[in-house]
């Protein structure tokens, strides 16, 4: 990867993308964190937080070779392990015009965010060594092979499949791996039992907030350089959760009369999963219409969720494995080669788009599901993947973490002996 001539503005744009990228993991934390009652806030912060240590040091060691160097269609090969040969000169083919540590760390972001994601469906259950040793694995084992399949050089990419900022690698992918964990690790002790209700409306808005302003690197920087590709997919990440806020609102006015707090952080994020695939490859009109149109599969799939007997109380599957695969299979409808200089979907004439952007869903989607499943029992063969009923009724943060989000008395944490019935361990008012 040398060769090629750096553009000061091209490194600009892109050292910025990669700091907004950054900043939507402790978004997601605060997205996550505000979901779930107060006994479990920090341990679910924290599982988006640890990301940015655990799978960000696997990233640079190997992850990062194996997704972008040459290597065959299914996965790259080690040449960049340990970040050797990633260096200051320009990378080439994937980021002729900025620095390679700099592309290198950009998709570091990526890696990152993805891997927290998944996080979301196991709240107040996983112990938190499993977690750890999980996303160390994961970003190499699961993440790694679908972004090079996609964005690598591998076989979804030279099908033409179509994939802007992550519709399949990132949100496809995540989605399937955080239903698939909830499945084997199993329901909370009190589901079906007792309501999940969100401990704090006002973190859950903040996260969805940060989130959008983060999404602008996320979708803009995917161009990977300051050009009209990036204003394209910078315009749509701006209208398309407007129009899926749209929808939304009109969805749970027609169902409940009321227009909620969790509705529009949902929709704000539904409508930016969406349109990650097609950021850069739709024109701004239709990249509103997707927003709008990619919010009614993912409502529906909440409200089915909420009758299901599967844990997965945050909604990654409805709203990115649902959102994204939508995202992905629109991107092949509305994708217009005069505005991406790369190829058009349905409406402009071109139908056999919408099959390849399928077989990339189900490609994403199926290996995903079987790498975490095996993951997971991999590692349950050596470290327990469910905490016990008596530490999910203390609360993950005081079991897993020996801290509290919010103190009972003047710095004091109260600990109750093991023989306490559940009544006493579950304070008056207390959610999930």
């Amino acid at each position: 990867m040398t060769g090629g001539q750096i553009s000061g503005a091209d490194l600009s744009w892109m050292m910025t993308s990669t700091a907004l990228v950054l900043l939507m993991t402790p978004a997601l934390g605060f997205f996550y964190g505000g979901m779930v009652g107060n006994k479990n806030v920090l341990n679910t912060m924290l599982m988006s937080f640890a990301t940015l240590g655990f799978s960000l040091v696997a990233w640079a060691l190997v992850a990062y070779s194996l997704a972008f160097s040459p290597g065959g269609a299914l996965i790259g090969d080690l040449r960049w392990a340990l970040l050797n040969g990633v260096d200051l000169r320009p990378g080439q083919p994937l980021a002729p015009s900025i620095a390679h540590v700099v592309y290198m760390a950009f998709q570091a972001t990526f890696a990152v965010i993805t891997t927290a994601l998944v996080s979301g469906g196991v709240v107040a259950r996983f112990p938190f060594r499993a977690y750890l040793a999980f996303i160390t694995l994961w970003v190499i084992l699961v993440y790694a092979p679908i972004a090079h399949w996609v964005w690598g050089g591998g076989w979804l990419g030279r099908l033409g499949a179509l994939d802007f900022a992550g519709g399949t690698v990132v949100h496809v992918n995540a989605g399937t791996a955080a239903m698939v964990a909830a499945l084997v690790v199993g329901n909370r002790k009190d589901y079906g039992r007792q309501a999940f209700l969100p401990g704090n409306l006002p973190f859950v808005l903040l996260g969805a907030a940060l989130l959008w302003f983060g999404w602008f690197g996320f979708n803009g920087g995917s161009a990977v350089a300051a050009n009209a590709s990036a204003a394209l997919a910078f315009t749509n990440t701006f209208l398309a959760p407007a129009g899926a806020m749209v929808v939304w609102a009109l969805l749970d006015l027609a169902r409940t009369g009321k227009v909620t707090a969790m509705g529009i952080a949902s929709a704000i994020v539904v409508g930016l999963v969406v349109i990650t695939p097609a950021s850069g490859f739709v024109p701004p009109l239709w990249g509103l219409v997707m927003g709008a149109l990619g919010a009614v599969p993912s409502y529906l799939t909440m409200q089915w969720r909420a009758r299901a007997s599967v844990d997965e109380s945050l909604d990654v599957f409805a709203g990115h494995a649902v959102g994204g695969a939508t995202g992905a299979v629109l991107t092949g409808v509305f994708a217009v080669k005069a505005w991406n200089g790369v190829q058009s979907g349905l409406i402009a004439g071109n139908p056999s788009q919408v099959v390849v952007q399928l077989l990339a869903v189900l490609g994403a989607a199926a290996y995903s599901a079987l790498g975490t499943y095996v993951l997971l029992k991999g590692i349950g063969l050596v470290l327990p993947l469910r905490a016990t009923d008596h530490e999910q009724a203390l609360g993950m943060d005081h079991t897993q973490h020996g801290e509290e989000a919010y103190q009972t008395g003047e710095g004091a944490v109260l600990v109750l002996p093991e023989a306490a019935s559940e009544a006493a361990l579950e304070p008056a008012g207390a959610k999930a």
